[in-house]
């Protein structure tokens, strides 16, 4: 079976999170994307989701690498949900596998944009984020 193409964003996703290529990365979000930053803390809209990811990036040293061990994309004509397991490593901390769960949408060109990316998955639920 053919990969969607929303697998091929992720990994231009991962690359470009990795090289800290936002340029690049950007083309990938819709115009007003949800990032779940941490549990508690979204970033909406490209230019927060950038700023989002130079913290990170900062945060983490410059060393943050990113890359799918799993995938699953549910998808209808223009909407796909994306079950993930990502993997997101740095150095000087453990490599981390977690659940995420994102979703796409195609836009009136016929691209996919990524709209939600959580890659903190239902973890949501358990920081009690998830509540109301």
């Amino acid at each position: 079976m053919p990969k969607h193409p929303v697998e091929t964003l992720i990994a231009q996703a991962d690359a470009a999170i990795n090289q800290e290529d936002f340029a690049t990365l950007m083309e990938i979000y819709a115009e007003d994307a949800v990032l779940v930053v941490q549990p508690g803390r979204n970033a909406v809209g490209k230019a927060q989701i950038q700023k989002a990811f130079e913290a990170i990036a900062q945060h983490f040293g410059h060393s943050l690498e990113v890359k799918e061990a799993g995938m699953e994309v549910l998808a209808t004509d223009d909407t796909a949900l994306v079950l993930a397991k990502t993997l997101v490593s740095a150095q000087d901390h453990p490599t981390v596998e977690r659940k995420a769960t994102y979703v796409f949408k195609k836009d009136a060109a016929g691209d996919w944009r990524c709209v939600i990316d959580n890659s903190y998955g239902f973890d949501l639920l358990d920081s009690g984020q998830g509540e109301g």
